[in-house]
C-alpha cells in the first residue's frame, strides 16, 4: 500500500474515533445534565413582540437538559402571568419590568413567593409622543398642553372633542401610571385614553400619520414602533412636568436630552420565577441571573415582526440567529449553570 493511501485512511480512521468519542462524552454528559427529568412551564401574555427573548431562555433551558412545555398564554393579563408563577401554576415569567410591575410583584407575595432574577434586559424607557409637524407648528412639546381644548382638539379622530390617546390595556403596568397622568394633569376633560388592542391602535396610528394627520400615542423600548414613527424626524417625545407614579419605586425617570422628564421611571426587565422551583434548580437560578439581551438587538427583531416575520416559527428562528451570533457568551451562561448545579 502506498504511504499516501495509508495516511489517508489514517486520518480518516482518526477522525472516526474523534466522533465516537465525541458522541459518547455528549451522550454521557446528557445524562448527567441537571435539567434532566424536570419539565419547565413558562407564562407569557401573548405579545408576539415578547416572544424573541423568551425563546432564548428556552434554548438555554434546554442546552440544560430541561423539558420545557409550550408557554400558557394569558391575553396581556400581567397580574395573572405573576399570580401562576406565585402559586406555582407556571415556574417563570420572562417580561417583569421593575418598578412598572411592583403593584404585581407586591400583590402575589413579593419574595415571598417569587423571585426577582438578573437583568434580561436594561434601561427600557416608555412614554407619549406627537407628529413632529403638530408639535413644531403649535409648539407642543408637554404633555400638559393637553389641558386647552383648542391643542386637545387636534388630536381628535372621533370628533367629540377631545384628543385621543392610542394608549395602554387594562391590566398592564403602563395603564395605571397612564391614569394616574391624566389625575395628575386634570386632562380627563380634554384626552380620551383609548385602551383596546394596542397594536390596532397603533396601526390605526401609523395611517393617520400616513394620511398627514396629527398623532398622540403611547409606546415603549424595546418595540419596533420607534423604528417606524421615528423621534426626532417623524414624531417628537413629549416632556411630562411633575412624575407621578402610582406605587411609589426607585424614582428614577426616563429624560429626554434637555433633561425634562418622560414621565415614566426606567425599568429593567427581568425574570419572574417561582421561589420552590428556583431554590431546588440552582443551574436555572444561574442561567436566568446572567442571560442579557441588549434594547437594541430587541428592536432589531421587532422590526423584523413588523414587516412580516410575525409568526412563532419566524421568531424562534430569529432567535436561534441570535444564539449563533452570540455563540461564545451564550455558551458562558450554560457553562456557569452548569457549574451551580454541581
Amino acid at each position: 500500500m502506498k504511504n499516501s493511501n495509508r495516511a489517508f485512511i489514517g486520518r480518516h480512521l482518526l477522525a472516526s474515533i474523534q466522533l465516537f468519542l465525541v458522541v459518547t462524552v455528549v451522550s454521557a454528559n446528557a445524562d448527567e445534565l441537571p435539567g434532566k427529568g424536570i419539565v419547565v412551564q413558562p407564562v407569557d401574555q401573548g405579545v408576539i413582540e415578547e416572544v424573541f427573548q423568551l425563546e432564548i431562555i428556552i434554548a438555554g433551558l434546554k442546552r440544560l437538559g430541561y423539558q420545557v412545555k409550550p408557554s400558557i398564554s394569558l391575553a396581556r393579563v400581567i397580574g395573572m402571568s405573576h399570580l401562576m408563577v406565585a402559586q406555582g401554576d407556571a415556574d417563570f415569567y420572562a417580561v417583569h419590568w421593575e418598578p412598572l410591575h411592583n403593584h404585581f410583584f407586591e400583590k402575589v407575595g413579593g419574595e415571598k413567593t417569587v423571585y426577582r432574577i438578573g437583568t434580561l434586559v436594561a434601561e427600557t424607557t416608555q412614554g407619549y409622543l406627537i407628529d413632529k409637524k403638530t408639535a413644531d407648528q403649535y409648539d407642543i412639546r408637554s404633555f400638559d398642553r393637553l389641558q386647552d381644548p383648542k391643542i386637545a382638539g387636534l388630536f381628535d379622530t372621533n370628533a367629540d372633542g377631545k384628543a385621543d390617546l392610542a394608549g395602554c390595556h387594562v391590566g398592564w403596568g403602563c395603564h395605571r401610571v397612564i391614569e394616574n397622568h391624566l389625575d395628575t394633569f386634570r386632562l380627563r376633560e380634554t384626552i380620551n385614553h383609548n385602551q383596546e388592542n394596542y397594536f390596532e391602535m397603533i396601526d390605526a396610528t401609523i395611517n393617520r400619520f400616513k394620511a398627514g394627520k396629527p398623532v398622540l400615542y403611547y409606546t415603549w423600548t424595546p418595540l419596533w414602533v420607534n423604528g417606524v414613527l421615528v423621534p426626532g424626524k417623524d414624531v417628537h417625545w413629549l416632556s411630562v412636568p411633575v412624575s407621578e407614579t402610582p406605587g411609589g419605586g426607585q424614582k428614577r425617570y426616563a429624560t429626554l436630552p434637555n433633561g425634562r422628564s418622560l414621565g415614566f421611571e426606567v425599568s429593567t426587565m427581568r425574570i419572574v420565577a417561582n421561589k420552590t422551583f428556583i431554590d431546588a434548580n440552582p443551574a436555572v437560578k444561574r442561567f436566568f441571573e446572567l442571560v442579557t439581551i441588549p434594547l437594541n438587538d430587541i428592536s432589531e427583531q421587532n422590526l423584523k415582526i413588523r414587516r412580516g416575520e410575525k409568526h412563532t416559527r419566524d421568531v424562534r428562528r430569529h432567535a436561534r440567529e441570535w444564539i449563533s451570533s452570540h455563540q461564545s457568551e451564550f455558551d458562558d451562561w450554560i457553562s456557569e449553570a452548569l457549574k451551580a448545579a454541581r
